[in-house]
């Protein structure tokens, strides 16, 4: 097993690099710094069927909805900056395959029509994105018990969306918590399970292991890789799927943020591939545009290799065990111990790494990523793109 994975990692590493590759391509890689625009080669086979087996598309519908991500993709930012003031968020809707922007009531009528013609669907809200975000701050600054897991900013509700774990919704300290946040601005309440970060103990045949973790290798940068900043500390050094030495943590960070880089030597290089795991092809990395909310989202990860889901928030607190962690993606995909740090794709673009989540790929579940481009930035780092 070790020496197949082994053997299609490389493969795909001479491919890029015309031979300069070895063992420390297996794990994953990553794409160019802070906001590489979307790229135009085509969806690769591998992507379009784990969104078939996992979305239940198909092939027509996932290769068509591979294009319209993309052309939202590259709307959604230009969308915002037309809308100035007026922005109250947006969001890819699957049905029609379009970017959906809404907008407040004092929006322009010029505003509205130039937003139309680019393509978008035009939606009326209450709130403003300042505002949300604003409220969504306010809320940031509170301390969470453990009975909440997390809050976002939702743009079609036009709320801010509070998570509390299932039953505990009359906890006293919940409730003081709810009535201190509904203060902040308009907060809706949803039920779901505690989510948990996701690292494991050691288990022979895996990416890498930081003294009896085990964790999963999100992309490749120059000079190394970054993955999850709960799976070891700065110094902590790490060894690879074999038990040789790969590098040592630059640098961590959790709670608060769940992000780290880790240097790269001793005969291990970086390429820009993600591991398919069998499962598909590896898949090469061009670039790390965001998705908006609403795209669809693979994950690459060292215990349940590779799933499929949604982009279902961007920018959520989410409550750990251990503490708050800000700025997290939610995804509608599985994942389970030992797929901590692991890479989240969308298409060919580096989307981040992943955190925690709740659930299993058995009965199903959310996760959390942190997004690529944060820890380039935090990090001065440069994402390996093809």
């Amino acid at each position: 097993m070790r020496r197949t994975r082994l053997a299609r990692a490389v493969s795909a590493a001479l491919l890029v690099l015309g031979g300069l590759a070895s063992a420390g391509a297996f794990p994953a890689s990553a794409a160019g710094s802070g906001t590489a625009t979307a790229s135009t080669a085509p969806a690769a086979d591998g992507i379009v069927n784990a969104m078939q087996r996992d979305l239940g598309l198909t092939r027509t519908q996932a290769v068509a909805r591979l294009a319209a991500e993309k052309a939202a993709t590259d709307l959604a930012p230009k969308a915002r900056r037309t809308a100035g003031a007026a922005y109250a968020g947006s969001w890819f809707d699957a049905p029609s395959g379009r970017l959906t922007v809404a907008l407040t009531p004092d929006a322009p009528p010029a505003t509205r029509r130039t937003i139309e013609r680019s393509g978008a669907v035009v939606r009326t809200a209450e709130h403003s994105a300042r505002q949300l975000d604003a409220a969504k701050a306010r809320i940031d600054r509170l301390t969470a018990p453990s009975g909440v897991t997390g809050w976002y900013v939702d743009p079609k509700a036009g709320t801010v969306v509070i998570e509390v774990v299932r039953g505990r919704q009359a906890d006293n300290d919940v409730r003081r918590f709810l009535s201190q946040a509904r203060r902040t601005g308009p907060v809706t309440i949803e039920a779901t399970a505690a989510p948990r970060t996701l690292a494991a103990g050691t288990v022979g045949g895996d990416p890498y292991y930081t003294g009896n973790v085990r964790c999963s290798i999100g992309f490749s940068v120059y000079g190394g890789f970054v993955t999850a900043g709960h799976c070891a500390q700065p110094g902590a050094g790490v060894s690879g799927w074999d038990g040789s030495y790969i590098g040592s943590f630059q640098g961590s960070s959790f709670p608060d943020n769940d992000y780290a880089w880790v240097s790269v030597g001793s005969g291990w290089w970086t390429v820009p591939v993600v591991l398919g795991w069998g499962t598909v092809p590896d898949q090469l990395v061009r670039g790390s545009a965001v998705a908006p909310v609403g795209s669809s989202v693979c994950r690459s990860g060292s215990t349940s290799h590779w799933h499929c889901g949604t982009v279902l928030a961007l920018n959520e607190t989410v409550n750990y065990s251990q503490g708050a962690v800000h700025q997290l993606t939610k995804t509608s995909a599985c994942a389970e111990p030992g797929d901590s740090g692991g890479s989240f794709i969308t298409g060919d673009q580096a989307q981040g790494v992943t955190s925690g989540g709740w659930g299993n790929c058995s009965s199903g579940g959310e996760t959390w990523f942190q997004p690529v481009n944060e820890i380039l930035n935090r990090y001065g780092l440069t994402l390996h793109t093809y």
